[in-house]
């Protein structure tokens, strides 16, 4: 079965489609109204139930295209910029998550040696696959690319795209600390779910250093067409980092009080007196 919410599968006739739950979902893709035979499950529902835990299975499996996600953002007029963690598979990212949350040595060199020619600059957007490689394929180009075109407007300065295979949250971290960076801002897939294998989660961290915690982070997450839309999550993210600046606040301590209509043109750039 499709993962698209308005696909129902075929009930039996003694179904009314009348049945208020029925209409529900065409609204989600969650699993609810899924009648039964008897005192047991429909085949249907078991059925969709394994293909849709094989989808989730194989999104945390599936290797990243680091190649196509770079050549697209070049397209985009984006510069990037590989690193590297100290995982180096599939297997040792899913066993080894501490590997995932620091740069190798190779790479923590690399940046120090750049970073003097880069200067401190306002963000560094750090691209990993995370637990869902075609998440981070499918929607993390089109996120960043407008989320910098909102940024670049309000007067921010950006790093390179930096594009980090089997990276963690906490990753950014570090990459912050070593640049200098006022922000970090992390893209990558999130655990699979039954029913929806490519979300995209964005996590941004201000001051970012070895001792921030998850409270100090905000996130805005299930970026997908069928879920928070690309354009709609880098206006959000915009809106979030550019309040995080005027506010000085993050974390648990940033609100999201965006207003329903606020071009991310008209706020203020949060640079002032910063």
């Amino acid at each position: 079965m499709s993962d698209a919410p308005d696909q129902l599968p075929i009930f039996p006739a003694a179904v009314s489609l009348s049945d208020p739950w029925l209409r529900l979902r065409r609204f989600t893709s969650a699993r609810i109204a899924l009648g039964r035979t008897g005192g047991s499950q429909r085949m249907e529902t078991v059925l969709d139930f394994r293909l849709s835990h094989a989808r989730a299975r194989d999104a945390v499996m599936a290797p990243f295209d680091l190649v196509g996600v770079e050549t697209r953002l070049a397209a985009a007029g984006l510069a990037t910029h590989r690193l590297a963690t100290g995982v180096t598979d599939k297997k040792t990212f899913l066993v080894r998550p501490d590997l995932g949350r620091n740069l190798d040595v190779a790479s923590a060199s690399n940046l120090a040696a750049l970073a003097p020619a880069w200067g401190p600059r306002d963000l560094a957007i750090v691209i990993s696959d995370g637990l869902a490689a075609q998440a981070a394929e499918r929607h993390a180009v089109a996120t960043v690319t407008h989320l910098t075109e909102h940024l670049t407007a309000a007067g921010w300065s950006l790093y390179p795209i930096f594009l980090v295979p089997f990276g963690r949250v906490k990753l950014q971290d570090e990459i912050g600390e070593r640049l200098g960076a006022r922000f970090t801002l992390m893209l990558l897939g999130e655990r699979p779910g039954l029913g929806m294998p490519d979300s995209l989660g964005a996590y941004f961290t201000s001051g970012p250093a070895a001792s921030r915690t998850d409270a100090d982070r905000n996130c805005v997450s299930n970026i997908r067409p069928e879920g928070l839309p690309p354009a709609a999550a880098a206006t959000k993210l915009a809106w979030l980092l550019i309040e995080s600046a005027r506010t000085g606040r993050a974390g648990v301590a940033l609100k999201d009080g965006q207003p329903a209509f606020s071009p991310v043109g008209e706020l203020d750039t949060g640079r002032s007196g910063n």
